[in-house]
This record gives structure tokens, C-alpha cells and sequence, in this order.
């Protein structure tokens, strides 16, 4: 037996604001908003803890009083699914990331990006789902 990956948990400072972030780059919607937390998911994963396929993970994000301090020791990647990748960090600026350098190198083929909140994430140019 084995267990799949189905949420990750993000401190923030805004939850909701974070998540509607994000809701507008992966296409997920909110799915709970409470006391601080909201939850986001795929619209189209069935619920249910007993479903056996790959679930999309859900993001949570969980308002905590102290800052982001240091470079994200995890980080998520994505992968543009009907544009370019030049195209996708664009739409991503536009949306309220921008650029943040880690240490990667000109020759590398990701985009490293923060979100509003300064978690680093990647744009991935040469995987597709």
C-alpha cells in the first residue's frame, strides 16, 4: 500500500488573496474559505478519498503571523498547456508574479517566478502534461 500526494500547505499572509493567485494559474477554484484557511482544487478531479486515479493535489493556504524569510527549501512547478512559455510568464507577470532569482543560470530551461507572496515556483519550457 501506498499513500498519493493530495494537498500541498502553504503559510501566507492574505490566504484568500493567495489563492485566487493561484486559482487563476492552475484553472482550480476555491473550495473552502474558513477561519483563515481556503482550500483550492481542479474543478473536474471527482471527490472522495477511495478514488483511484491521480488526483490534481488541492492547494491550502493557512494565514500565519511571521514573513517568508529565506529561498523555498520546495517549490512547485508548472507547465504552460496551450501556449509558449514565454507567452505563460507573461500571463503570469500580468497576474501579479514576477521574477525571482535562486541561482539558475541563463543556459537553464525553466523560468523561476514568485508569486505575490515571494514563494518561488518554476515555468517549466519542455514538458508538457
Amino acid at each position: 500500500m501506498t499513500s498519493k500526494f493530495t494537498e500541498l500547505a502553504i503559510d501566507c499572509a492574505d490566504p484568500r488573496g493567495l489563492a485566487l493567485f493561484w486559482c487563476s494559474v492552475l484553472g482550480y477554484e476555491v473550495q473552502a474559505d474558513d477561519d483563515g484557511i481556503v482550500v483550492i482544487g481542479s474543478p473536474l478531479v471527482p471527490e472522495g478519498k477511495n478514488h483511484r486515479g491521480p488526483v490534481p493535489p488541492t492547494l491550502t493556504f493557512a494565514q500565519v503571523p511571521e514573513g517568508k524569510t529565506v529561498k523555498n527549501r520546495l517549490h512547485i512547478d508548472v507547465n504552460p498547456t496551450d501556449r509558449e512559455q514565454d507567452e505563460e510568464v507573461r500571463r503570469l507577470l500580468d497576474l501579479g508574479a514576477r521574477h525571482a532569482d535562486v541561482g539558475q543560470g541563463d543556459e537553464d530551461s525553466w523560468v523561476t517566478l514568485a508569486d505575490p507572496e515571494g514563494n518561488e515556483f518554476c515555468v517549466l519550457a519542455d514538458r508538457r502534461p
